[in-house]
């Protein structure tokens, strides 16, 4: 399929939980934008139950939940395991923001695909996330 025919990836970029700070949110969804993909940005406040109906909604590839808030541990993994149970395993499932080291690995370890931390270049969000959807 040549490229201008091919389906654009679909991004949903959320902000889940009480956390008010969205301006990487928006630099992420800006990026992906101007990179070529559709990207759906749900506003600040999300219930893990909102995300989840607008990836269905949307047919998305892939979610990236922002947040800031200290609230990953609980926030990520309730997202995770209500995709699961509306039976939709193949949406890629990124985070992103002030996430301790010592948390990664739990977080992928329910599912995650990526952490990107504050400074991550939006290069290497925009090339994993074509890399892993192209790839599913």
């Amino acid at each position: 399929m040549s490229s201008t025919t091919e389906r654009k990836i679909r991004v949903v970029v959320a902000k889940p939980g009480l956390d008010g700070h969205d301006r990487g949110a928006k630099i992420i969804a800006r990026a992906l934008r101007d990179a070529g993909m559709e990207v759906i940005y749900t506003g600040l406040h999300q219930t893990p139950e909102q995300i989840v109906e607008t990836v269905i909604q949307e047919d998305a590839d892939a979610v990236g939940l922002s947040i800031l808030s200290g609230a990953h541990m609980t926030l990520v993994p309730r997202v995770v395991e209500l995709l699961r149970e509306q039976d939709v395993d193949d949406v890629l499932v990124c985070v992103g923001g002030t996430i301790p080291a010592d948390d990664i690995p739990q977080l992928k370890e329910v599912g995650v695909s990526e952490v990107f931390t504050p400074g991550a270049p939006t290069q290497d969000i925009i090339d994993f996330i074509r890399g892993a959807v192209r790839a599913s």
